[in-house]
């Protein structure tokens, strides 16, 4: 079971929806667009040709069903981990028992467990989000997330906007608890597949970085389309 150390102060927020966007309020009012809907809504060109082509070529009751379904496996996956980082036995349906399978022995190089599932503000860049854990990885602290798919991704750039959301997570926790002796340089995401071990994608100091640069640009970006 993961060591737990200083737990950081949970921040109270809602979730909201409106036009599809999805925005988290704290209890003084203020709302931000969440990481998701900011990179939603910055989407290249590109990567909105990449997922059309796919829902062309698989039909859209198809796409749906497989969104659907990826959505589902990921909620539940998401709450067995929060269960085990808390100290509690997850519990695991048929369905996602493959992917806790895959997952687990990557959990157990996790300790000094600080946020499991908390809300996140950056304040001075207005945008919102939910992190899945602030702990440490083999010894580094860093900010993880969690994902699973069917088959592996095989390398980061099939990974496609996952590190572009994880390092908007890292930005939040660094700024919003920057007076709890907390400065996150690392990133963490694994990808749990039924039947193997999990992918595992660490980013350094400099990849972490190169990829804050570019979420700047897209949060200037979303901003500017929304004044």
């Amino acid at each position: 079971m993961p060591l737990t150390t200083q737990q950081l102060p949970r921040l109270n927020a809602k979730s909201l929806r409106n036009n599809g966007k999805q925005y988290y309020m704290d209890v003084t009012g203020n709302n931000f667009p969440s990481v998701t809907t900011i990179l939603n809504a910055t989407k290249p060109q590109a990567e909105r040709d990449r997922l059309n082509n796919w829902k062309s070529r698989v039909g859209m009751e198809e796409a749906t069903r497989i969104s659907t379904s990826a959505s589902r496996r990921g909620t539940q996956t998401h709450k067995h981990i929060e269960r085990y980082l808390l100290g509690e036995n997850p519990i695991c349906s048929e369905a996602s028992l493959p992917y806790w399978e895959s997952i687990k022995p990557v959990l157990e190089d996790i300790d000094q467990v600080r946020l499991v599932e908390g809300s996140v503000f950056h304040y001075n860049m207005s945008y919102s989000g939910k992190v899945d854990c602030v702990a440490s990885y083999q010894g580094v602290p860093c900010v993880c997330e969690w994902k699973t798919a069917d088959k592996p991704k095989g390398s980061i750039e099939r990974l496609y906007e996952y590190p572009l959301q994880l390092t908007a997570y890292l930005g939040a926790v660094n700024d919003y608890y920057q007076d709890y002796d907390i400065q996150i340089n690392h990133a963490l995401v694994v990808v749990a597949i039924p039947e193997t071990e999990a992918e595992v994608f660490w980013f350094e100091r400099t990849a972490v970085q190169d990829y804050w640069h570019q979420w700047e640009k897209r949060v200037a970006e979303y901003w500017h389309k929304n004044k």
